[in-house]
């Protein structure tokens, strides 16, 4: 049985004057990048896939120097649009957030409507596995993206529930290549 795994960045180094997808792993997130390379599930994968921003890139990278497999760039795979806003800050991000989850049908302040980003990771995730060999796949994405695919995964409506634990990401879950029937929930990247 192959299983995908989709892969949450770890925490970034947050940057207001730099656009958010530019942004890179802070060094806690390198290092929880790093501390990944331990889990039992590492050694079976057969290829990566990931997000062209930049922090996506960063941990699909350190996966790629460990297991000598090649990274491949798949846009598509990118966090929910929210370039009309740009970088806010803390609790007026996580307002924002609510209202993408609690309003999925509407753009929220010119955020990508969550059904709309709803719909891409979907079709993008079913592309990647549709190119990628048999076995066991990475995805390496966003937070916001993988609660909105999870939510298909489990058959429950667009909600902020499904959104991965804790504020850092750094975050996976798994499912099964074939049924697409999920096998674990949301855990940290650098615990089992």
């Amino acid at each position: 049985m192959a299983t995908v795994h989709f892969i949450t960045h770890p925490d970034v180094q947050v940057d207001p004057a730099t656009p958010v997808p530019a942004w890179h792993l802070s060094p806690r997130g390198i290092h929880r990048a790093t501390l990944m390379l331990a889990q039992a599930w590492v050694p079976g994968l057969a290829s990566l896939f990931s997000s062209a921003e930049r922090k996506a890139i960063d941990t699909a990278a350190i996966l790629a120097a460990h297991t000598g497999l090649d990274v491949t760039v798949a846009p598509a795979l990118g966090e929910n649009d929210r370039a009309s806003t740009g970088y806010l800050p803390g609790p007026e991000f996580e307002a924002m957030a609510d209202a993408f989850f609690a309003r999925p049908e509407e753009s929220v302040r010119g955020w990508e409507r969550a059904a709309d980003a709803q719909a891409r990771i979907v079709a993008a995730v079913e592309a990647v596995l549709a190119l990628a060999p048999p076995g066991d796949v990475a995805i390496i994405a966003h937070g916001a993206v993988g609660a909105l695919l999870l939510c298909r995964l489990k058959g429950v409506p667009i909600s902020r529930a499904e959104d991965q634990p804790g504020r850092g990401g750094g975050n996976r879950f798994a499912f099964d290549r074939a049924s697409h029937a999920l096998l674990q929930g949301w855990q940290p990247i650098d615990a089992e």
